[in-house]
């Protein structure tokens, strides 16, 4: 990555090419545009300070500069004293939202389709409450907290079923 060379202009293409795909991931995690802002500020400033420490053996560019703004996203609702409890099982299916967020800003249209049709398939096979806690959570950028607070039913029990049904839609998908 050139940015990790201190390269001013890649990071300029960098954020003209994914500026706004990445203020939407965090718009729909802190849910105020000024805040959304505020976070690919910061998260650009991560980047271009942490480019050297992107290991490629890891994963794409895209994928891990999309988990960055996501962590910056969530530590600001953190740090607003929201409850927002992401355990590792979370943080592990944030990057994989992430990944994939990458994966369909740059794939084939027709791969895409049919990846698309593929998580339709695999989405409408799962029990209709835990597709809608997934959806919830990945679509909306709701928290645990809240998606309990919405479907009535103990935070546990939705944190089970947002990891069990990540687990299928991964099984489902490969």
């Amino acid at each position: 990555m050139a940015c990790a060379q201190g390269d001013r202009e890649a990071l300029q293409r960098l954020y003209q090419r994914e500026a706004r795909f990445l203020l939407g991931v965090a718009l729909r995690i802190v849910r105020q545009h000024h805040r959304a802002e505020d976070v690919l500020h910061d998260a650009f400033l991560n980047i271009w300070q942490r480019a050297g420490s992107f290991d490629p053996t890891r994963g794409e560019g895209r994928g891990w500069i999309y988990s960055v703004v996501r962590n910056a996203a969530l530590n600001m609702v953190r740090s607003s004293a929201r409850e927002a409890t992401v355990d590792d099982d979370a943080r592990e299916a944030i990057d994989d939202d992430a990944a994939l967020a990458a994966y369909v800003s740059a794939g084939d249209p027709f791969e895409l389709r049919a990846d698309l049709g593929r998580l339709h398939t695999c989405l409408a096979s799962l029990e209709p409450a835990r597709r809608d806690c997934i959806l919830y959570a990945y679509v909306e950028g709701c928290s645990h907290a809240e998606i309990a607070e919405r479907t009535r039913t103990p935070l546990g029990t939705v944190k089970a079923w947002i990891q069990r049904g990540m687990k299928a839609l991964r099984e489902c998908m490969t």
